[in-house]
């Protein structure tokens, strides 16, 4: 069994997911008494979206690759961010990495190429909408991406870094999110839906929409399970 380490904190409210969903999901998958080991590294999500409203890639990358040495030092043997937004900085943070990461950007663009999905919303933090970033391995498959309105947008971005990563979510904000996404359908044809950050299954969870729901957190989760339990050549031999 291979060992994850998850750089989490960015925010709490997803990381707890991860790590249960995974401890859970593979011993489910095992079929016994059985949990994997795995390590974290809590990092700060205000820091990341500091470094994002700077537009401060080295930074935003600097903490990553720190973070993803400690969890290579205390044995992980590939990494994860829990969170979209810094893998805004992917690239770099892969190419310093002294092990492998697992991108959730990649992971969630196969899954839309797999379900046939042509014309995708993307809802997340301001510096996921507003980027070209997120949407490129979607292009690539052949896909199109659409972002909320300018104001939508800043809504969305406010909400998410005010509110729903300290784990509070009202009525008015589930509200306003589903008037966003009828409007997306209405106006602009999606065919699903894209959480395209962590938290935002907070907003969306028992809510019914009129499209399929992309959630890259439990994509994420289904392959990092995957490549935990791929066999290592010691195996294979």
């Amino acid at each position: 069994m291979k060992k994850v380490g998850l750089i989490g904190g960015i925010g709490p409210e997803s990381t707890v997911p991860y790590y249960l969903d995974i401890v859970y999901g593979v011993q489910k998958r095992v079929g016994r008494p059985y949990f994997p080991e795995l390590v974290i590294e809590s990092l700060s999500v205000f820091r990341v979206l500091e470094y994002c409203r700077q537009n401060d890639r080295q930074g935003l990358a600097d903490y990553m690759v720190q973070g993803i040495r400690h969890l290579a030092a205390a044995g992980a043997d590939f990494a994860v961010m829990t969170g979209n937004t810094p893998h805004m900085v992917f690239d770099e943070i892969a190419a310093r990495s002294p092990i492998p990461l697992l991108s959730i950007v990649e992971a969630s663009a196969s899954e839309a190429a797999r379900c046939g999905y042509h014309r995708l919303g993307l809802l997340g933090t301001g510096a996921t909408m507003r980027g070209t970033w997120f949407q490129k391995p979607f292009e690539k498959a052949g896909m199109d991406m659409i972002v909320p309105q300018e104001a939508e947008i800043a809504y969305i971005a406010d909400k998410i870094e005010n509110e729903i990563e300290y784990g509070k979510v009202t009525d008015e904000v589930r509200a306003r999110m589903q008037a966003i996404v009828d409007r997306l359908v209405q106006e602009e044809h999606i065919d699903a839906l894209v959480l395209g950050c962590t938290e935002l299954p907070l907003v969306f969870q028992d809510m019914t929409l009129p499209v399929p729901v992309l959630d890259t957190r439990q994509i994420h989760i289904q392959a990092i399970m995957e490549k935990m339990m791929e066999k290592t050549d010691a195996q294979n031999g």
